[in-house]
């Protein structure tokens, strides 16, 4: 198995697991990482696990789950995590954009909060639809473009400045949808709403939370 060019960031892998990630859980986030992945089975293969937050929460019907981490200090932690995990879980070093798998090897795969900050969402994509089997399913929760004129131009201009800098190279304003369509996914389900939900709307607070389908019978992709 071919190693991953090197991602490393140590600043945004330790801010993360001790300030954002708790952040994340006082507000909820676990309830809506549960919605996203309630009734996998089988293989599973989660792209970009972070420190490995999900993996608790897996149902016990997945057989197998491959968690693919690029940055060393959130793989540290998720190789950590995965004693905690109903399902055994093998800790993988890759980019999204070039995934050491088969040809629809995986029953499901995971996107969790990923697709804002790989260099190439539509690599990405292409790899994850790659690694499915036909039929094989897509669940995500992601944060995405605003809705509204007004926060678009807001995302636009944090983007474009300090906010990928700060934040691991994170993006606020990415259509993952219009790129996970793009990319041959039949979106079966999606929920649009507003996470965490305060006072003063924030860039990255218009979040996703869905399931695609690889399609049995392909076309090109859109």
């Amino acid at each position: 198995m071919a190693r991953s060019e090197r991602v490393s960031r140590p600043v945004f892998a330790r801010f993360y697991t001790k300030v954002a990630a708790p952040g994340l859980e006082r507000a909820g986030a676990g309830e809506h990482r549960r919605r996203m992945l309630a009734g996998l089975s089988g293989a599973v293969v989660e792209v970009g696990a972070g420190h490995g937050a999900n993996f608790a929460l897996y149902p016990a019907e997945v057989t197998r789950l491959v968690a693919v981490e690029p940055e060393p200090r959130l793989r540290e932690q998720a190789a950590k995590a995965a004693a905690s995990a109903a399902a055994p879980v093998e800790v993988v070093d890759a980019v999204a954009g070039r995934l050491p798998f088969g040809d629809g090897e995986f029953d499901a795969a995971v996107l969790c909060l990923v697709l804002c900050s790989v260099p190439d969402p539509e690599a990405a994509l292409a790899e994850v639809f790659r690694v499915l089997r036909p039929g094989g399913e897509l669940r995500f929760f992601e944060h995405v473009q605003a809705r509204s004129a007004r926060m678009r131009r807001v995302q636009k201009v944090v983007d474009a400045t300090v906010w990928p800098l700060l934040c691991g190279g994170c993006h606020t304003g990415r259509d993952s949808e219009a790129a996970i369509r793009r990319a041959g996914f039949e979106v079966a389900e999606l929920d649009r709403f507003a996470f965490p939900e305060t006072r003063v709307p924030l860039p990255a607070a218009s979040h996703i939370l869905g399931t695609a389908v690889r399609p049995a019978t392909e076309g090109a992709p859109r």
